[in-house]
């Protein structure tokens, strides 16, 4: 069997030459690596194979609004002039504060090469008519999926979000055949139309695209989406700093594979240690990305915070994988690490006694939350007996998650709804 690699074995002698070129050069276009290979006593030559990438430092998000801070408005780690670069687009993170991402002609030639390759992955054909029902401004998720889907030759609908009765408008009369969106927002939508009495299976979607956030690969989330709508859900997953889409799932297949081709190198890291792990089947760790060719932002082993599991091996030997949370919005109970979107998927398996809707309420900011673990679940409509229902989630979590919860059941409807990323955890008020 061929050992498994995020890099295709015809692609290994041409990103590798790609990559060689790009590192000999970003210290003369990059104060910011410059500084940061000097401080970690290392130069572009002993880049030597593939594998010399893991001994170069890494960069993180931090690190990056740090650059921002120091040379705005594209930072010190931009190798372009702002001049040179067509489109500007931002990543909000934690702080809620924009970090900006510069595209030149041809990193925005090569964004559109590499999610155009990942939505056909996932099903996309000329024939399709997709609403795009996801942020159209400065999300990376928006004007380059339209320039994606262009390129397939699929017709896009640009709704964006805050507008539903223009989503159901748009399948009502244009013929759609897709819809593009957030989990949260597939889910959020399917409640809408049967709120107004509106089966969603009646528009005849052939297929759900979403990305954006976890949700796609939970197996309870996706089964409830998939029989709310009829029709199967692939999944997509990018970073806003280096590539709006860099893996895509092909249908039936259980995980999604590295779309990025030669413009990127991937790296699964263990979270803590920071070692380089053999993207093996089971293996877990942290993916990390490299730019092969970008001139305005180009990076070097950028700590995405996306935690991934590999759930098997292609035919090709290329990895597949589902991602199960985010560094960000991990908590740590009594050494237990745990993502409340897992808590989620718990719930969610309990259809139709709850909604699947959750949050997490947290006396501060985490990650370290005292146990219990406070839950608030909305009950469905058919909850049945509620004492028993509660003992029974609490069970889940202890048993499957390995920590102590306190569920507290609410009416169907209570929880916040949103048509971007649901927020799973808040802080108690």
């Amino acid at each position: 069997m061929v050992t498994p690699s995020f890099v295709a074995p015809d692609d290994r002698d041409a990103v590798f030459d790609l990559l060689r070129a790009q590192l000999d050069g970003l210290p003369a276009r990059s104060a910011f690596y410059a500084e940061k290979f000097a401080e970690h006593g290392i130069t572009p030559a002993a880049f030597d194979s593939l594998e010399d990438l893991a001994k170069f430092p890494f960069t993180t998000k931090p690190m990056l609004r740090e650059s921002q801070s120091a040379r705005p408005p594209l930072g010190e780690h931009a190798a372009a002039e702002l001049a040179d670069v067509v489109r500007v687009h931002a990543s909000t993170g934690t702080t809620g504060r924009p970090s900006w991402v510069g595209v030149t002609r041809r990193d925005a030639a090569a964004w559109t090469e590499m999610v155009a390759r990942a939505f056909r992955t996932m099903g996309a054909t000329s024939d399709d008519v997709v609403v795009h029902a996801a942020g159209l401004t400065l999300f990376v998720g928006g004007l380059p999926v339209r320039d994606a889907f262009e390129r397939i030759g699929s017709t896009f609908i640009p709704i964006g979000t805050g507008a539903s009765e223009k989503v159901v408008q748009a399948m009502e009369t244009l013929g759609v055949t897709a819809l593009h969106s957030t989990p949260s927002y597939a889910r959020y939508l399917a409640e809408h139309l049967r709120a107004r009495g509106r089966d969603p299976r009646e528009f005849g979607l052939r297929r759900i695209f979403v990305g954006g956030e976890p949700g796609g690969g939970e197996p309870a989330f996706r089964e409830h989406v998939e029989r709310e709508w009829g029709a199967p859900v692939t999944e997509g997953l990018g970073n806003a700093d280096m590539a709006p889409v860099l893996f895509g799932e092909r249908p039936g297949t259980g995980g999604m594979r590295f779309t990025g081709g030669r413009h990127v190198l991937v790296e699964l890291v263990d979270p803590d240690s920071g070692a380089v792990v053999v993207p093996e089947t089971g293996a877990r760790g942290e993916l990390v990305y490299t730019s092969v060719d970008r001139e305005c932002c180009p990076l070097v082993r950028f700590r995405t915070g996306d935690r991934v599991v590999v759930t098997g091996v292609a035919d090709d030997g290329m990895p597949l994988i589902r991602c199960f949370g985010r560094t960000d919005d991990m908590l740590i109970v009594l050494g237990v690490n745990v993502f409340p979107s897992a808590i989620r998927d718990l719930v969610q398996a309990m259809h139709p006694r709850t909604t699947g809707a959750i949050q997490v309420v947290l006396p501060e900011a985490g990650p370290r939350v005292e146990p219990p673990l406070r839950v608030q679940v909305e009950r469905g409509e058919q909850a049945g007996d509620l004492a028993e229902l509660t003992t029974r989630i609490e069970e889940a979590i202890r048993t499957r998650l390995s920590v102590r919860a306190e569920v507290d059941l609410v009416p169907p409807g209570s929880l916040e709804r949103s048509e971007m990323k649901t927020r799973l955890t808040r802080i108690a008020s």
